[in-house]
């Protein structure tokens, strides 16, 4: 198994080089330009809609209300990211991935923006009357090249189908089972059967089923665990401002730090950043506008806008807060990673602590293993059609049993690594139809 991790770990190093670094980091930047900042000049729009202030009154044809969709795309996104990746990257990468992880979500809104307005335009009607979207559908429709467009759609299903399979649910279940073992001496095959029992229940159902857990458990989870990390900030405050210089400073000098990152570089630092950026937000992937692509809604940009409060409660506000309250509590140079490091350092300031991050992992992780499902079963259908694709839901429960049995590395690199599968042609895909992008942001 180490040789096994060691491999995987080489090959992660090899995917998610410097290139596609600056690839994710360029493709954002490009639709950040040729949209005018959209981020920027829609941001009172966008949190106007978060508040359900639409301004539109038509019908339309959709699965889920549209603040249903964001809710359940942020289900997707407020998992282990916030919890286990803020943890991973400081101790990998020091404070200074926190700064990368931060840029990430900057840019990622644009490229958020793109994928949900793209999906939204190219969506379809699958045989079962649900509505489908998502980078399957805005590269095999959306390309003057066709047979191109469907060879890339193909390799974003695959990519994103099996990395969910393989390793993006099992990354949820271990860091769950992982904290209850460590916290509270819970058998890992214990988790693992209430999770695959909790899991099945829901996801089984359907989009409509889970459409409303997400919107009734998210909001509830996200309140819970923000409430607690500004505790321990209020308590810290006078912390606050030297703990965002040296996030900054060790951004571009990480080796200032010494210990572990003495002979670290910006490249690394900023690799580890964007990596658990990426993530967590998921700014790139091309799962999110899955999601948005069943919203009812007629005009693409206005799902588009509501669809950037993702990015910016996941990374900008719910990372940022757990990464604060790591680099408050130190100890992120020692043995404890994942979210055993979060949970510790919660634990030294508030009572119970480690329960609020325990049950806060919980939520989180169930929350993202159901809506992933829906999201890949999507990217499924697109390859072998609804009457099929509904199988994977069984496949994707019995998975979640399966995470419990892993190291950490060994199932965080496997998951980048078919992430990247899907990454690629999803940008590729945005950087070619990054004029459509801009003319819907002109509406």
């Amino acid at each position: 198994m180490e040789g096994l991790g060691n491999w995987l770990q080489g090959v992660e190093s090899i995917v998610w080089g410097p290139a596609m670094v600056f690839l994710l980091l360029g493709t954002g930047l490009l639709l950040t330009i040729r949209t005018r900042a959209v981020q920027v000049r829609r941001m009172g729009e966008s949190l106007r809609q978060l508040r359900g202030r639409f301004s539109g009154t038509e019908k339309a044809a959709g699965d889920i209300s549209p603040l249903q969709a964001l809710a359940t795309a942020l289900g997707g996104k407020v998992g282990m990211g916030n919890i286990a990746g803020v943890a991973t990257a400081i101790s990998l990468g020091g404070p200074g991935a926190l700064f990368w992880m931060w840029m990430t979500a900057l840019v990622g809104m644009a490229t958020i923006y793109g994928e949900v307005a793209l999906s939204m335009k190219y969506r379809i009607t699958a045989a079962d009357g649900s509505m489908s979207g998502g980078p399957m559908y805005y590269l095999s429709r959306g390309f003057s090249n066709k047979k191109l467009g469907k060879i890339l759609a193909l390799i974003f299903a695959g990519g994103a189908g099996l990395g969910a399979l393989l390793a993006g649910v099992t990354i949820q279940s271990n860091a769950i089972a992982d904290i209850f073992h460590r916290q509270f001496a819970v058998p890992l095959e214990i988790s693992g059967i209430v999770l695959t029992l909790l899991t099945g229940l829901v996801v089984i159902g359907g989009i409509h089923r889970i459409g409303k857990v997400a919107a009734r458990l998210v909001p509830f989870m996200i309140v819970l665990y923000l409430l607690g990390g500004l505790c321990i900030l209020l308590l810290r405050i006078h912390e606050i401002p030297g703990l965002l210089w040296l996030i900054v400073e060790s951004a571009f000098n990480p080796a200032s730090l010494g210990g572990g990152l003495a002979g670290a570089g910006i490249i690394t630092v900023m690799q580890v950043g964007v990596n658990r950026g990426l993530f967590s937000n998921e700014a790139g992937w091309g799962v999110d506008p899955i999601f948005h692509g069943a919203a009812q809604e007629v005009q693409p940009h206005r799902q588009a806008t509501v669809a950037m409060n993702g990015v910016l409660i996941d990374t900008i506000i719910v990372c940022t807060m757990t990464g604060l309250v790591i680099l408050l509590a130190g100890g992120w140079q020692g043995d404890a990673t994942s979210a055993t490091l979060t949970a510790q350092a919660f634990g030294q300031y508030l009572p119970l602590g480690e329960y609020l991050v325990a049950m806060c992992t919980l939520m989180f992780g169930i929350s993202t293993m159901f809506v992933g499902c829906y999201q890949r079963e999507k990217v499924i259908e697109y390859i072998v059609g609804t009457r099929y694709a509904k199988w994977y839901r069984y496949w994707y429960v019995a998975f979640v049993y399966v995470g419990a049995i892993f190291t950490v590395d060994q199932i965080w690199s496997m998951n980048m690594i078919l992430v990247a599968f899907a990454v690629l042609p999803n940008l590729l895909g945005l950087i070619v139809l990054s004029g459509e992008i801009a003319e819907s942001a002109r509406q």
